[in-house]
Parts: structure tokens; C-alpha cells; sequence
């Protein structure tokens, strides 16, 4: 990287770091879904547990390619922001499961994921922007984040 492009992404990073706001009200309204929390609020260091059932047929969704589409560089550490934070909850829920089935011998259910995986072990992932949403998948046994197809477009 570039003089240039290294001081971009610090200022960027500042700029998100400054915009904080350190007395802000506990990490998560829990009443509320996560979208909700997507229209208009800060979603920086709010948390959720809500995970849905993945339905590979349901109308009206895009599973996200957790790729960063960054193309201004003054932008760009904002674009990257849920990008590198579903990834990262990704991972770690994917090692989760793959402990599960070391341990029974199986892969989870839903229903399996939900409660001795996220509940048990009291797992927050980071409420991501452009309404995206966390989905298990039975079949692939993966955590996908899926959003809208016209929210999809937004997070480009």
C-alpha cells in the first residue's frame, strides 16, 4: 500500500473510532429485530442472538459474498466495516460447529445451533448494516448472512 492509501485508512478509521459514542445505551434492544436497528441508529457495538432457519427457496433474499466493494478511497473503511465483522463471526461459529460434531457425532439442527451452540455458550454476533441477517444452514452447516435483494445492492 501506498503512503497515500495508509493515511486514507487511518483517517477513515478515526473517523468511525471518533463517531462513537462511548455513553451510548447497552449493546443491544433486544425488543427490537436487527434490522430495525439498521434504519437510521448506529449499529457500532450492538450485538444480537437472532438467527434464522436459511430457506435456499425463499423469495426476495441474496446471501451476502462477504466481499468488500470498496471503490472511494474515504469510503472505504466503511465499507469494509460488516464485511469484516460477519466474516469474523462467521468463523467462529463454523469452528463452534464443527466442535459439535466432533463431540456428537453429528452436525446440528437448527434447533440443535440455536440452543447449544449460540445459547449455551451465550454467543453475540455484531448487528451487521443494510439489514443483513444471520441464517443458519442445515444443509452446508454454515452461518450465511443474507439481506434483500434491494438492500443487497446497498451494501456494494
Amino acid at each position: 500500500m501506498s503512503r497515500l492509501s495508509h493515511m486514507v485508512l487511518f483517517l477513515g478509521v478515526a473517523l468511525v473510532v471518533g463517531c462513537v459514542d462511548a455513553k451510548s445505551k447497552p449493546a443491544t434492544d433486544e425488543k427490537k429485530p436487527a434490522a430495525e436497528n439498521n434504519s437510521g441508529e448506529s449499529i457500532f457495538k450492538k450485538t444480537t442472538q437472532e438467527i434464522g432457519k436459511f430457506d435456499p427457496n425463499a423469495a426476495n433474499q441474496v446471501v451476502d459474498d462477504q466481499k468488500i466493494h470498496a471503490t472511494d478511497p474515504l469510503s472505504a473503511p466503511l465499507s469494509a466495516y460488516g464485511p469484516l465483522v460477519a466474516s469474523a463471526a462467521i468463523s467462529k461459529v463454523k469452528g463452534d460447529v464443527e466442535l459439535f460434531n466432533a463431540d456428537s457425532g453429528h452436525y446440528p439442527t437448527y434447533e440443535e445451533f440455536m440452543e447449544k451452540i449460540i445459547k449455551a455458550n451465550n454467543i453475540r454476533l455484531p448487528v451487521l448494516p443494510y439489514k443483513g441477517r444471520y441464517m443458519f444452514n442445515e444443509v452446508t452447516h454454515e452461518l450465511v448472512v443474507v439481506r434483500d435483494i434491494e438492500n443487497a445492492e446497498l451494501s456494494k
